[in-house]
């Protein structure tokens, strides 16, 4: 078996081609995660992790003892070697689409929204925000928020940040929507219950066909997810995403994301932004 590189040896695994190989094609059938070559070190230092928490003393019986069994280290193994980058309100122009597209809906008419890469929550947390300025705290607008990692969306349900993290939040959005910690908090914030209460948090895996829902959605952000997809992956998820929208639905996606090839199923309307064929 071949080391990885020079720059791997010495670690405190045995590290080799082999392994990694054997880590893309496992991560990239239970998520669709395409890792490229460079990615040695990243997975390496995640993955060893785990073994030091399971005890196993070598990747190639830890990668084994996964493919043994459905087992619950699977959503740990997913959880490592996912990326969850985020901010409140960032890539700000689809929040300000999005309150353009609440205020031109009919008064009374429902609105369905999905989040579908919650990570720690600041993304669901940024769309319900401007859901309340404009509508209220509404019956009609309902926000479903997912992600794959059971970690980062244990962490979003919680609604609590560091206040130096909230750059994206305003003096007057910090009052109404979030509240300050004390003594032993000082310096984090956690998001008010009323805006808390308005998102479903859940896990789905995006690759997988067991999505949940059962009513199509009006608007969807999919926001750097598909980076992580090769080609054919990307189109199978845009198509399941497709068939929970409605016609006309709205899709926000990543700022390096571009779904050109797929006109069939959404057209451009804006700067990525698309409108559901």
């Amino acid at each position: 078996m071949q080391a990885a590189s020079d720059g791997m040896q010495g670690r405190e695994f045995a590290w080799t081609d082999a392994d990694f190989d054997r880590v893309q094609s496992m991560i990239y059938k239970r998520a669709g995660i395409s890792l490229h070559d460079g990615k040695h070190a990243m997975v390496y230092s995640r993955l060893s992790r785990r073994l030091r928490e399971t005890g196993y003393q070598s990747f190639h019986e830890y990668l084994g003892w996964l493919e043994s069994a459905d087992i619950p280290e699977w959503q740990e193994f997913v959880n490592a070697l996912t990326t969850n980058l985020t901010s409140f309100f960032r890539e700000n122009h689809h929040f300000e689409i999005f309150a353009s597209l609440l205020k031109s809906r009919p008064t009374g008419s429902p609105c369905r929204v999905w989040c579908s890469a919650a990570s720690t929550g600041e993304e669901p947390y940024s769309i319900a925000i401007t859901a309340f300025e404009v509508l209220g705290p509404s019956s009609q607008f309902s926000l479903t928020a997912s992600d794959i990692d059971s970690k980062v969306l244990a962490s979003a349900q919680q609604g609590v940040y560091r206040l130096d993290g909230m750059k994206g939040i305003d003096a007057h959005r910090m009052q109404r929507f979030f509240l300050r910690g004390k003594a032993g908090n000082d310096g984090m914030v956690r998001v008010k219950p009323e805006l808390s209460r308005a998102i479903d948090f859940r896990m789905v895996n995006l690759v997988h066909n067991d999505w949940p829902f059962k009513e199509p959605f009006d608007v969807v952000f999919c926001r750097n997810v598909m980076i992580y997809f090769d080609a054919q992956t990307q189109r199978k998820v845009l198509e399941r995403i497709f068939k929970v929208m409605k016609p006309g639905a709205t899709l926000f996606v990543g700022h390096a994301e571009n779904f050109s090839d797929s006109r069939d199923l959404f057209v451009l309307k804006g700067k990525t932004v698309y409108e559901r064929q």
